[in-house]
């Protein structure tokens, strides 16, 4: 695989590429939209120590969620963090803020992270998927009570903030990049397909926090099947949708076993 790129140095660049669009998942979460006048130094010491307090405060409630369960209430939580109530609305504005934090939070330290270090490995792709698909699914499954109290709190559907999972899209897209420019093939769709797996999994996870009806084991490797082989039907045309409309790869019969002719018949 002649001049093929680090697989390092692409998700550090992917890593670089996500920050300049969001300036910091917090940052972007929290910030008031700028009016356009001359920067007030005390303003932007005041904010930044808000934004300090806020992320100690976010740490304090992740501690109380994983000791007290998801079910906890925020007169628990600011007891077992010891300070008020009032002080917690102080940094957020309610329930659900508190929620949206706790979810910036622990995507921050734990689920960036690991697939970051997942995604710089340099491995066969099949080993990669399943490998991405399973951190991802063992992290959220490690910490039920913040997943379940931060879909508990969620205004929406899912407790994933939009910008954390425009980050994982655009770390997905860029080895997706990297991989099928390596085999010389069309990368025009590789922005949708990233999303595409991306809001598929997120939404199989949210489904399966609250159904419990597979193990996490089983959930990665059902979530692998389907992915990986999409993207055996997607490397079968080089993704090209052009070759793929004028031949679409035909849906194969199952395997079955011959008929046994032991022990005879009728």
């Amino acid at each position: 695989m002649a001049n093929r790129p680090n697989p390092a140095a692409a998700a550090r660049a992917a890593m670089a590429a996500a920050a300049n669009v969001t300036r910091g998942l917090e940052q972007v979460l929290t910030t008031v939209t700028d009016t356009g006048a001359k920067p007030d130094g005390r303003k932007q010491r005041w904010e930044k120590h808000k934004l300090a307090r806020r992320t100690e405060l976010t740490d304090g409630v992740i501690a109380a969620i994983r000791e007290l369960g998801a079910d906890v209430g925020m007169d628990e939580i600011a007891a077992h963090i010891g300070v008020s109530k009032t002080v917690l609305y102080r940094y957020f504005t309610d329930k659900s803020d508190v929620g949206v934090a706790t979810t910036v939070r622990f995507f921050e330290t734990t689920i960036w992270p690991r697939l970051t270090e997942a995604i710089s490995d340099d491995v066969d792709e099949y080993t990669l998927t399943h490998t991405i698909i399973g951190v991802y699914v063992h992290a959220v499954d490690d910490e039920p009570n913040l997943y379940r109290f931060a879909l508990a709190s969620s205004p929406t559907s899912s407790p994933a903030p939009a910008d954390s999972v425009r980050l994982v899209s655009q770390l997905v897209m860029s080895s997706i990049v990297m991989r099928m420019a390596d085999r010389g093939a069309d990368t025009t769709g590789a922005e949708l397909w990233s999303h595409a797996l991306v809001g598929g999994i997120q939404h199989v996870v949210d489904w399966w926090m609250t159904s419990r009806t597979l193990d996490a084991d089983q959930v990665v490797d059902y979530l692998t099947m389907m992915v990986w082989s999409a993207i055996v039907g997607v490397a079968s045309v080089d993704g090209s949708r052009d070759a793929f409309l004028a031949a679409p790869p035909p849906l194969t019969e199952p395997a079955r076993e011959a008929p046994s002719d032991a022990g005879g018949g009728l």
